[in-house]
Parts: C-alpha cells; sequence; structure tokens
C-alpha cells in the first residue's frame, strides 16, 4: 500500500487547488474522486470571476493556483465588471466553454509534479498522531498523514425538481452519504443549505436575432498574471427579460415549488435567488434581467442566469417559453434545488483545520460558502497549511488587510455562516489595497517563500516588479511648476512644484494625456497600475487610520435608542440585524454576521456625533 503525505478527498475546484498546492510544495499527494471527469467540471453557471470573486481568482493565481489560467483557458468572452468606477471595486470576469476549462484544469493538475489521482467514494476516514486514513467502497484503504476534505455539496446531497426528490451530489453524480454520517458522527456542527441552478436550454431554438446582445470588452482584462493573449473565439451573451405572463405562471404554481411546497427547510443564497423568490420578494417589479450565456464554442447548451428554480419540470417549460425570444426553446435539463450538509465553520482553526481533529482540514461548500471561487480559494490554503500541518510548521494565516482570502476565511471561523457565503468587496475594510490588479505585489512573494511558486513564475514577478519600482521613482521624481500644476488640476498655485506622482492621484490618465503631461517613458508597461495606487494612496492612509479607531473603541456603549432607519449608509440587511441582535457596544455590533468595518464606521461616526451633541447640551 503506498502512503502518501496529504490525502485530499473530492475532485471539484476546492480539491484542485488544494492538491496542486500540497503537490507544488513537494508533498507527495493523493487525489480521490468518484469519477475522473469530475475533475474541473463547472456545475453551476459556466463563469469565473466577478466583483469579489474577481478578486479572489487573482490572489489564487498570485499564489501559483490553477483557477485562473485555466480560466483564461476557457474564456469565450471576457468583461471588467464595475469599469466605470474605481480599479478597488472592478471585478474580472470570464465567460467559459466548460468543456475548454474542465479540460485546462485537468492539464494543468497532471502537470503538477506529486499528484496522484484515485478513482473511488470515500465511506470512511480517521486521522490522529500525525496518521491519517480513508476506506474506499471497495474496502481499500489508502494512509497519509493528513486529509483535505471538499466533499462540496455531495454530502447527504438531495435533488429537488417540483416534489420530486432524489439523492445526489448534483444532478448526474451520486450524493456521499455514508461520509455525512461519519461526518456528524464525528460530534461536528452540522447544518443545511441549499442552492439552485436554471433550466439548460437548447440554444439552437432561441431567437438570438430578436434579442439584445451583450458583447465581450475589446481590450481583454485577463484572470492570470501569466495570460497575454485570448486562447479561444470570442461570443457575446443575450439578455431578455421576464415579463407579467412569466410571473403569473409562476405564481399560480408556487405550491408546486420544491421551497414554497414545504419539501426544502434549509437557507439558500440570498444574493442569488431563485425565480420563485424574486417573484414572491419583489411583487412590485413587471420584470427581471437575464442573461442567455452559451455554455460552449461547439455545444448548443445555453445558462440562462437569474431563473434558477425548483418548480415542475413543466412549469419551467412554460415559464421560459413566455419570456421573449424563447417562446420555442426546448429545455435539455430542468433546473433543480440541491440541499446538502455543510460544518459550521466556526469549528476549525484560521488555518482551515478541525480544531479538535488536528489533521484534518475542510474547504469549499462544506464550509458553508457558496461559488467556484470561494472554494478554490479555501483550497489552496487548506492544502498549504495541510503539508506546513505533516511537517511541524505553524499554518499561514492570510490577515484581513493582505487579501481577499483572509477576509473569506475570518468571516468564516469568526461569525460562521446563516447562509451560503458569497465573496463581496463591500465584506473587505481594506478594499483599497486589495485591488484585483496588485494581488501579484501582494502575495507572490509570500507564496515563493511557501514553495508554491516555482523559478519561471518568480522571474517574472521579479521583472515586473523592477519596472513597477522604477515606475514609481520616475513618477515622484519628475515634477511640474505650481502654476503649470494649478493649469493641470483647475485649483489655485500652490507654494512648490508638484510630483506626476501627486498630479496621478487627482487626475485621470485620460486628462493628464488631454492635458499633454507626459509620463516618464520607463512606466508604459505599468503606468495604469502605478495610477491606481497614486489615487488611492492618502485614502488607505486615512483607512488605517479609521481601522486604528474602530479597534480603539470595541468598548463604546451604544445606546438603546440608537435608531439605525436614519443612517442612510447601512444596508436594509444590516438595519434589520442590528435592531435585532441590539448591540450594546460597538464590539458587539462588529461580531453580528455580515457586519462591515464600512457599517462600523457609520455607527462610530453617529456615536461621536451625538457625544458631541450631548456635551453641548450639558454646556449650555
Amino acid at each position: 500500500m503506498k502512503h502518501f503525505d496529504i490525502l485530499v478527498v473530492g475532485g471539484g475546484h476546492a480539491g484542485v487547488e488544494a492538491a496542486a498546492a500540497a503537490g507544488r510544495m513537494g508533498a507527495d499527494v493523493a487525489l480521490i474522486t468518484m469519477r475522473r471527469s469530475d475533475i474541473g467540471v463547472m456545475s453551476c453557471n459556466p463563469a469565473i470571476g466577478g466583483l469579489g470573486k474577481g478578486h479572489l481568482v487573482r490572489e489564487i493565481d498570485a499564489l501559483g493556483g490553477i483557477m485562473a489560467e485555466a480560466g483564461d483557458r476557457g474564456a469565450i468572452q471576457y468583461r471588467l465588471l464595475n469599469r466605470r468606477k474605481g480599479p478597488a471595486v472592478q471585478g474580472p470576469r470570464t465567460q467559459a466553454d466548460r468543456k475548454q476549462f474542465q479540460a485546462a484544469t485537468s492539464t494543468l493538475l497532471d502537470a503538477t509534479p506529486g499528484v496522484t489521482l484515485i478513482e473511488g467514494e470515500v465511506v470512511d476516514l480517521s486521522v490522529g498522531d500525525g496518521d491519517a486514513r480513508v476506506v474506499l467502497a471497495d474496502d481499500s484503504e489508502i494512509r497519509g498523514r493528513a486529509i483535505v476534505l471538499t466533499t462540496g455539496t455531495f454530502l447527504n446531497g438531495v435533488v429537488h425538481i417540483g416534489d420530486v426528490s432524489y439523492p445526489a451530489g448534483r444532478a448526474d453524480s451520486p450524493a456521499s452519504q455514508r461520509l455525512a454520517s461519519l461526518i456528524r458522527d464525528h460530534d461536528l456542527s452540522v447544518g443545511r443549505l441549499k442552492t439552485g441552478t436554471p433550466p439548460r436550454l437548447d440554444g439552437r431554438t432561441i431567437r438570438w436575432d430578436e434579442l439584445e446582445k451583450q458583447p465581450g470588452d475589446e481590450s481583454p482584462t485577463y484572470l492570470s498574471f501569466r495570460t497575454s493573449n485570448t486562447h479561444l473565439r470570442q461570443v457575446p451573451c443575450g439578455i431578455t427579460h421576464t415579463n407579467s405572463k412569466t410571473h403569473d405562471i409562476i405564481r399560480a404554481n408556487l405550491d408546486r415549488s420544491a421551497m414554497y411546497g414545504g419539501h426544502i427547510e434549509s437557507v439558500g443564497p440570498r444574493y442569488c435567488p431563485s425565480i420563485e423568490d424574486k417573484v414572491v420578494r419583489f411583487g412590485d417589479k413587471d420584470s427581471h434581467q437575464i442573461f442567455l450565456e452559451p455554455e460552449g464554442l461547439d455545444d448548443p447548451t445555453v445558462y440562462p442566469n437569474g431563473i434558477s428554480t425548483s418548480l415542475p419540470e413543466d412549469v419551467q417549460l412554460d415559464y421560459v417559453r413566455s419570456i421573449f425570444g424563447l417562446e420555442q426553446v426546448e429545455v435539455l435539463r430542468p433546473g433543480y434545488a440541491i440541499e446538502y450538509d455543510y460544518v459550521d465553520p466556526r469549528a476549525l482553526t484560521r488555518g482551515l483545520m478541525v480544531r479538535n481533529l488536528p489533521g484534518l482540514f475542510l474547504a469549499g461548500q462544506i464550509n458553508g460558502t457558496t461559488g467556484y471561487e470561494e472554494a478554490g480559494a479555501q483550497g489552496l490554503m487548506a492544502g498549504l497549511n495541510a503539508v506546513r500541518h505533516v511537517r511541524h510548521e505553524d499554518h499561514v494565516v492570510l490577515s484581513r488587510s493582505e487579501a481577499y482570502i483572509g477576509v473569506l476565511i475570518d468571516d468564516l471561523v469568526t461569525k460562521g455562516v446563516n447562509e451560503p457565503y458569497r465573496m463581496f468587496t463591500s465584506r473587505a475594510e481594506f478594499r483599497l489595497n486589495l485591488r484585483a490588479d496588485n494581488a501579484d505585489q501582494r502575495l507572490t512573494d509570500m507564496g515563493r517563500s511557501l514553495g508554491l511558486i516555482g523559478d519561471a513564475l518568480a522571474a517574472g514577478w521579479d521583472r515586473k516588479r523592477k519596472l513597477l519600482d522604477a515606475g514609481r521613482e520616475a513618477l515622484r521624481t519628475n515634477s511640474v511648476s505650481a502654476a503649470e500644476a494649478a493649469r493641470i488640476t483647475g485649483g489655485k498655485p500652490g507654494p512648490a512644484r508638484r510630483s506626476v506622482w501627486e498630479l496621478l492621484g487627482q487626475t485621470s490618465l485620460e486628462e493628464l494625456a488631454a492635458k499633454h503631461v507626459r509620463m516618464p517613458p520607463d512606466t508604459a508597461p505599468v503606468i495604469e497600475l502605478l495610477a491606481a495606487e497614486a489615487l488611492y494612496e492618502p485614502y488607505i492612509e486615512r483607512q488605517l487610520r479609521d481601522q486604528q479607531a474602530l479597534q480603539r473603541e470595541e468598548g463604546l456603549r451604544i445606546p438603546a435608542d440608537l435608531n439605525y432607519d436614519t443612517m442612510s449608509g447601512l444596508t436594509s440587511e444590516l438595519r434589520s440585524k442590528l435592531k435585532a441582535a441590539n448591540p450594546e457596544t460597538l464590539g458587539q455590533a462588529g461580531r453580528i454576521a455580515g457586519m462591515t468595518p464600512a457599517a462600523l464606521s457609520l455607527i462610530l461616526a453617529r456615536l461621536r456625533r451625538r457625544q458631541a451633541a450631548d456635551g453641548l447640551a450639558q454646556s449650555a
């Protein structure tokens, strides 16, 4: 029997990144999956990246991971989301050819040294005293020194389509029921969550010529720092909308929905509601937008993003055919909801190891998250820390100020989840510095020191770093007169010359070019990165001061009559949570699930104004 260092259970996005990270570090890894064909499968939408998620993908890439490069190899459309907003909240996203993405993932994993793929269903596992063991359904054993468990939606998974339910990890894969029972036996706190998918449509039966088109960006923003050109032909998506007839069909059949018919009691992702949820919760809306996303260049399947459902098949066909452009469409596979077990992530250390079971690491949807990107990020960190565990080294913990990955894991292990967790830029208090465009600047040196980055990637980063360092120096030392600076910025002349770096912090590159301000020639390859850095520099400094103030004021008392409804910067979600929890101190407010540092800063500012007003009243 061969012994391995690390046993990774599950071949989804978390498992792939865990196995690849451990392999890059020189460990001997067994990746155990039910079917080799499951490696790299996009079980839900055919896309990688987006707002918040694109930041995670870039960070995975900066640490040598697979997802970004596979995403670029399979990309059939690129879009930089929030392009009109600041660089801090822009998120790269690709529409993917499912087959090409899956093939690229398998190719990149196969090229990773030290990874052995084993097909089989894990039905038992144990860890302790530096020894780990898994048992497969055929009674064979595989031994190692640590386990990374990445079971996705397979733990006790149940698919629901109307009143029809059956055990499954996803539509065409069996559930892991014996493993689910085993985890419950280990005295871990286990809950149930749900997610869902829309029906898949036959693109050959869609009236594309009459629909609005959504093209990709003419100048692509790649997912990987290593990518320099597109690999596949680029295609547009289509846009259509539900209508009053669609909504009437859904309302008339709500009692036949798995969720509204009482077949599902678990909580789904609030930020990605089913079409039934949309019709019920937003009854005043006459329509909802649908993006028709091709699943491949040689595949007629189309993913209608925006109409996930658990209604019966006949109702799905009726409501889909009520939508403009889809009147004659054929449904290739019905949409469905899936319920599955997850482990309360508060049982984990910040290294993603189960506290009471040293040597067992959890990553992905088993921790209550949703999305390929969140899973991949956890997988990479779990694989990294599993290797460090067997080498008797301290776990690596990324802080909230270093990476979105740090925000993700800190949120999970300190706050837990009450719905599938999804990454948003609003969750990161240091988002001005945690940009997608500078993930390599933040993490690649760390990845190299940990053994995650090979010589070729390190050499490429070294070349880029030299360009950045020289560019900053050139921008800071090149200056214009006070009068010229006033002409450029439209302000009054100051007492001294201004550096081009200072001008970049106040004026866009486009405006500077229009006013004939020349950038130092050596900055050309990295000028956009440097412009973003110059723009945010003073705000980052202020943000750090605000964060320090929050830490100092954790004990500040919150009056019971504080009116959260009058705080315009708070989301309705946080207002309701604050009113329900009625926290007594700022520190207690900060521990409410979903609370953001930005929201805490708003509360602190209100408390300070109230204190000032009370002081004035007393002095009067």
